[in-house]
């Protein structure tokens, strides 16, 4: 049976990959047992074991998990009989998690399961068992993560107890369905006259030439009546839960420090959002964390640290739907609201 757990384990670890936006996680599990002194058993003994969680979307609860967990050696009877036993039990839990930070998180658990002995004796019988405990689950790479937690195990008919405690290495899979891409019919070619030349409007801002005040205008920038920005999406876009902007976006950065710089007299509110997943109490710094990141940036470009201010608005201001994740990756972004 050792064998058998520990083939399990390795296979289940090594199988499986993952991305960032997942429906399962699997979890091989290792810990031990720590029994009541009145069930004349082992105190301590060694279990290992296997869960899977199916990860639960728009809902309070963030996890459903589903396992079982077997001693390792046989637990030895101390009622003088030399007999001994295996014990399985096979779970199903509830899981809602807290995120502390970027790469840690805390979670409680609670539930109900069955709890089988190969050889009943000294009053320890199969049967049902309720449990609760907390752990802590800690990112040590994308795909993999450390969890540590304590369960306590209440039985129900005698109500004995059990301290379980467990470590295991969660690996993420099953891809969240992408949604299907729009497809735009084309519009049924119309002849028209030879266009009459229109004004020119160098900058593309959509203000002629001789009605802009503000002829550099950046690409892609809103502006109002006389051609002058009020809104830049800088197209900064996060990865999720970070506030490091990537190397590809430095042009983009430079371009925007270059024009603040030849503008005097223009100052900027760096505003950044995130989008749904998490509390909003931790989207609301990871927001403000990445407008830092920004105007560090820009700073660190020659732009007057007087001319540009950061402020994050958390998960409050989507401009795409949170259901998809080309939508959250949108709503993970970077916008300048101008100022004269």
């Amino acid at each position: 049976m050792k064998k058998v757990l520990l083939s399990t384990i390795a296979c289940a670890t090594l199988a499986l990959a993952a991305n960032s936006d997942y429906k399962y996680e699997i979890t091989p599990l290792i810990g031990g047992v720590v029994t009541e002194g009145n069930l004349d058993l082992d105190r301590n003994y060694a279990n290992a074991g296997l869960s899977l969680g199916f990860n639960q979307f728009d809902s309070f609860i963030d996890q459903v998990e589903l396992g079982f967990l077997r001693s390792i050696e046989d637990v030895d009877y101390k009622d003088g009989s030399r007999s001994d036993t295996g014990i399985t039990r096979i779970f199903t839990n509830l899981v809602k998690e807290y995120p502390l930070t970027a790469d840690a998180s805390l979670y409680t658990l609670v539930g109900a399961g069955v709890e089988i002995f190969d050889n009943e004796n000294a009053g320890n019988e199969n049967g049902l068992f309720g449990n609760y405990g907390a752990g802590i689950k800690y990112k040590i790479a994308d795909e993999l993560s450390l969890k540590f937690d304590v369960r306590h195990l209440i039985e129900i008919d005698h109500g004995d107890n059990n301290l379980l405690y467990t470590l295991g290495f969660s690996v993420p899979f099953g891809e969240v369905a992408k949604a299907a891409p729009v497809v735009e019919t084309p519009a049924p070619v119309v002849e028209t006259p030879a266009p009459v030349a229109a004004p020119k409007d160098t900058d593309g801002d959509g203000v002629i030439d001789n009605l802009d005040e503000c002829p550099d205008t950046m690409k892609g920038a809103k502006v109002d009546t006389v051609g002058c920005m009020t809104l830049i999406n800088l197209n900064i876009n996060f990865d999720t839960d970070k506030s490091v902007i990537k190397d590809s976006y430095n042009s983009r950065v430079a371009e925007f420090a270059k024009m603040m710089k030849a503008n005097p007299k223009l100052k900027a509110s760096i505003e950044a959002h995130t989008d749904s997943v998490g509390s909003n109490a931790y989207n609301q710094k990871l927001s403000e964390r990445r407008a830092a990141s920004t105007v560090k940036a820009l700073t660190d470009l020659g732009v007057d640290s007087t001319k540009i201010k950061a402020v994050g608005y958390g998960e409050t201001r989507p401009v795409a739907t949170n259901a998809t994740v080309e939508g959250r990756a949108e709503n993970r972004r970077v916008e300048a609201v101008m100022v004269k």
